[in-house]
């Protein structure tokens, strides 16, 4: 069956130049939508998305993705990952929340509003412990607070930062990891390949140079990585463990994930195997519509 895919972009990365490639070796018809130049209509939907059998959001921008999500949905499109899997993941606040509610094991947290209450949370965790931001990736603006007065500059840093989500301060445990974590890619709950990402930094992160090498998950992997996946709403997902005393703890579930890293560190077919989920979710929402109209 011939589908036609959109994919919501904002750049094409390397991540996004393996998916089209392999659509495109299935003869899949491409829909490139461009978020940047692309108008939404609170009434109805473009006409170039009327014939869209589903789109996949690639967005790099937080924001744009959550808007356009909405919108497809409000459309009748069908969109991976949903808006309510961004709206979670996007935010780290309500990942965290969503985990602990799910019984998935992450680390201690405690949120704040205001510098002297984020400096009682940081002195009851004590030190060192992490301060991230709400919303970010690729490692960015996370600091390890290892003494009061490193906290104090940290805080009144953010503070005068313009932007809210600076005053919304995310304090965490630092979790004592073995020089490395772990990414697991999964479309809804099943791992497709998994890779350790080690670093003398503490923050281990593609991004910022690890080290990639092959990770198997096991059972109990496994098991998170599917609870992790339930409790964010499901859909093309990249989850985050690391390995403590007591087994693996996840810290984060992303949502428009990139692989191209693990890509490259697996023998596993990354784009293959997400264009398989891809086309068994739109023949599942095609069923799903003809099983209504009958």
């Amino acid at each position: 069956m011939t589908l036609q895919i959109g994919i919501l972009y904002s750049r094409i990365r390397k991540d996004e130049k393996l998916l089209l490639n392999e659509l495109r070796e299935r003869d899949h018809e491409i829909v490139k939508i461009d978020v940047r130049k692309q108008t939404f209509d609170i009434s109805e939907a473009p006409e170039a998305f009327a014939d869209l059998d589903i789109v996949v959001d690639r967005c790099l921008a937080t924001s744009r993705s959550l808007y356009a999500t909405q919108f497809f949905e409000a459309y009748g499109i069908p969109v991976v990952n949903s808006h309510e899997t961004a709206d979670i993941c996007a935010d780290k606040v309500k990942n965290s929340l969503a985990l602990e509610q799910a019984g998935v094991p992450t680390p201690a947290t405690k949120v704040a509003f205001t510098k002297e209450t984020a400096m009682e949370a940081i002195e009851d965790f004590g030190y060192p412990c992490v301060l991230k931001p709400v919303v970010g990736s690729w490692g960015r603006l996370m600091a390890k607070i290892d003494s009061p007065d490193a906290a104090e500059a940290i805080l009144e840093h953010k503070a005068t930062l313009g932007h809210y989500e600076h005053k919304v301060f995310y304090v965490q445990e630092f979790v004592d990891k073995p020089g490395r974590d772990i990414r697991v890619l999964a479309t809804d709950g099943e791992p497709i390949a998994g890779m350790v990402r080690s670093s003398d930094h503490w923050i281990t992160n593609a991004a910022k140079g690890a080290e990639t090498n092959v990770f198997e998950p096991d059972e109990e992997a496994k098991e998170l990585v599917k609870k992790a996946s339930d409790a964010v709403g499901g859909g093309l997902l990249g989850i985050d463990l690391m390995e403590t005393d007591d087994g693996y703890t996840v810290h984060e579930v992303n949502h428009t994930v990139e692989f191209k890293a693990l890509d490259g560190a697996v023998d596993t077919d990354i784009a293959g195997t997400v264009v398989d989920w891809l086309e068994e979710k739109a023949a599942a929402e095609a069923g799903e519509e003809l099983e209504v109209t009958v």
